[in-house]
C-alpha cells in the first residue's frame, strides 16, 4: 500500500471523526485545510499566521480591524480619539461583548492583554511594537486610555498602531493568576474561553480544530457566522490535500502553484489567488560563520537565482523580492538590486578561508523533497558553499531558530508580515544584525548589512469547494470574511 494512499485514509479518519455520519453531506459544517497544528491559540505566544487568523476573526476580538481598503474600523472597541498632542490614545469599549462563560468583556481584559503584551517575560513577537506604550489604564469598565512616550504630531482616527489591530484581547478574569513567564502552560491555551463570533469546541493536537457558531455575536459586529461550524483540519501532505479536496472532503486547502492548473479542470472547485505580507528568505545566523563575516552573506546573495525560483518553483505565484517589504505599502522604499552574479560570488567564497568558512547547514521546515531547499543547495554549492539540509517539523524549527540560543547558520523561512511593518525589527534578534525602530531605516539595514536574502514575495493560492460563498481572501489572509461565508444548499 503506498504512503500517499495511506495518508488518504488517514485524512478519511480524521474528516470522519470531524463530521460523524455527514462526512460526504456535511451541510453548514465548513472544512479549512492547515499544512501544520496552530502552535498556539494564545494571541501572545504565537507567530502562525493562521492561528493569528482564527485568533482575530474565529475565537477572539480585536479592539480594531482592517475592512478590505485597510483602513482600520471600530470593533472591540466602538470609537477612539487621540489627545494630548498624540500622546494619549482613548478607546472606547462596547458593553455588549461577552466570554463564552457569560462574563462581560470590560476594560479591565484589555488593559490586562496589553500589559502582558508589554512584558518581556510574556514572550510577545510584536512586543518591540509596544515599545512607545508608557501606560495602559482603564477609566472605566468601558474606557481604556493608552499613554506614548515623546511628543507627535496630533494624529487623525485612521491613525492607529497596527499591532493594535493584530493583537486579539484575552479574558483577564482567566489568565490574570497565571504568571506571565508561564503564559504557555496556561490551561487557557487548552480549553479556550473566547469572545468571537465562534465558540471553541475541541482541539486534538495534529488533527483538528472545531468551532461553532456563536449565537450570541451581537448584529452590528457582523451577528452570527452564517455556517455552524468551522473546522480546521491538519494536513502536512500537500498530494493529501489534493486528493481530499477533489473528493470533497475538504473545502479549503491551500495548494502548490504547479497544481493550480489541475484544480481549474475541476468545476465544482475555484481558486482564491490573493496578495500576502509573507516574503521568503534565506535568514543567516550572523553571530557564527560563515555568515559573520559580510563576504559570505553578500556571495550568498550573488549567488541565487530569485528569478528562476518564482518561475520554475512557484510557477509565476510570486515576486522577486530585493528586499522585506512588498510594492505597493506606504512605507515601501525601491532596495538595491541584487544581480545573479555566480563569478563575483565565487571570488567571495576563495576569500573566505578553511572549509569551516564555507559549508553551513541549512535548516528548514518539512519532510518531503524540498525542492526549493535543493534549489538554492546547487546554486550555493556551484560559487563553493557546501551546503547540507537539514528538514525538521515545525516546532523544532522553531525552537532552533526563535529560541533564545537561536541554534541555526542558515534557515529558509516565510516571514509573516503585518500592515505596520513591524515584522522588521524582531529579525535583528533573530540574525543578530540591530534593527532600526523606523521601518525606512530598517529597509536601509537590510540592504548594506545583508542579513537575509530575501528571495521572493509569496501571493497566497487557495484552492475552494464552490458549495462555500461570500469568500473574500485579500492582504489580510484567508479568514478575514468567514463569519459571512454561507454554505449552498
Amino acid at each position: 500500500m503506498s504512503r500517499v494512499f495511506v495518508l488518504i485514509l488517514l485524512v478519511g479518519e480524521v474528516l470522519m471523526c470531524a463530521c460523524g455520519d455527514a462526512a460526504v453531506r456535511r451541510g453548514a459544517t465548513v472544512l479549512f485545510a492547515s499544512g501544520a497544528d496552530l502552535q498556539s491559540i494564545n494571541p501572545l505566544l504565537t507567530i502562525h499566521p493562521l492561528a493569528r487568523q482564527v485568533q482575530r476573526y474565529v475565537l477572539l476580538t480585536t479592539l480594531a480591524r482592517y475592512d478590505s481598503l485597510l483602513v482600520p474600523r471600530p470593533y472591540l472597541a466602538r470609537s477612539w480619539r487621540w489627545s494630548d498632542g498624540g500622546r494619549a490614545l482613548t478607546f472606547r469599549l462596547r458593553t455588549d461583548v461577552r466570554w463564552d462563560d457569560g462574563i462581560a468583556t470590560t476594560a479591565r481584559d484589555v488593559v490586562w492583554t496589553l500589559q502582558a503584551a508589554r512584558d518581556p517575560a510574556t514572550g510577545y513577537p510584536r512586543f518591540t511594537d509596544l515599545e512607545s506604550v508608557t501606560s495602559v489604564a482603564a477609566l472605566d469598565d468601558s474606557t481604556v486610555e493608552l499613554r506614548f512616550t515623546g511628543a507627535s504630531v496630533a494624529r487623525s482616527g485612521d491613525d492607529l498602531p497596527d499591532v493594535l489591530t493584530d493583537l486579539a484581547i484575552l479574558p483577564a478574569h482567566l489568565l490574570d493568576s497565571v504568571p506571565h513567564a508561564r503564559l504557555r502552560d496556561a490551561s487557557w491555551n487548552v480549553h479556550p474561553v473566547g469572545n468571537g463570533p465562534f465558540r471553541f469546541v475541541t482541539h486534538e493536537p495534529n488533527r483538528r480544530w472545531v468551532f461553532a457558531r456563536n449565537a450570541d455575536f451581537p448584529a452590528d459586529m457582523g451577528g452570527p457566522p452564517h455556517v455552524d461550524r468551522l473546522i480546521v483540519v491538519i494536513v502536512d501532505e500537500p498530494m493529501v490535500k489534493l486528493s481530499a479536496l477533489v473528493a470533497g472532503e475538504l473545502d479549503f486547502a491551500g495548494i502548490s502553484p504547479q497544481h493550480a492548473a489541475f484544480v481549474r479542470r475541476h468545476h465544482e472547485l475555484a481558486i482564491r489567488e490573493y496578495p500576502l505580507i509573507f516574503p521568503y528568505g534565506l535568514v543567516f545566523n550572523t553571530r557564527r560563520p560563515p555568515f559573520d563575516d559580510l563576504r559570505a552573506r553578500r556571495a550568498a546573495a550573488l549567488a541565487i537565482d530569485r528569478q528562476e525560483i518564482v518561475d520554475g518553483y512557484l510557477f509565476g505565484f510570486a515576486a522577486v523580492a530585493d528586499g522585506p517589504v512588498p510594492p505597493g505599502l506606504p512605507a515601501y522604499r525601491a532596495p538595491p538590486h541584487v544581480p545573479v552574479a555566480p563569478d563575483s560570488a565565487r571570488r567571495l567564497v576563495a576569500e573566505l578561508e578553511g572549509t569551516a568558512l564555507t559549508s553551513f547547514e541549512l535548516l528548514t521546515v518539512g519532510s518531503g523533497e524540498g525542492a526549493l531547499e535543493q534549489m538554492l543547495q546547487a546554486r550555493l554549492a556551484a560559487v563553493g558553499f557546501r551546503v547540507t539540509i537539514r528538514q525538521v517539523e515545525l516546532s523544532t524549527f522553531l525552537d532552533r531558530v526563535y529560541g533564545e540560543r537561536h541554534d541555526f547558520s542558515a534557515a529558509v523561512m516565510g516571514i509573516p508580515g503585518d500592515l505596520g511593518l513591524g515584522y522588521l525589527r524582531p529579525l535583528g534578534n533573530l540574525t543578530g544584525i540591530p534593527i532600526p525602530r523606523d521601518p525606512i531605516a530598517a529597509q536601509r539595514v537590510f540592504a548594506a548589512q545583508l542579513p537575509v536574502v530575501w528571495l521572493y514575495h509569496a501571493r497566497g493560492v487557495q484552492a475552494m469547494n464552490g458549495r462555500v460563498l461570500g469568500v473574500r481572501m485579500d492582504m489580510r489572509g484567508e479568514l478575514p470574511t468567514v463569519a459571512a461565508w454561507r454554505v449552498q444548499p
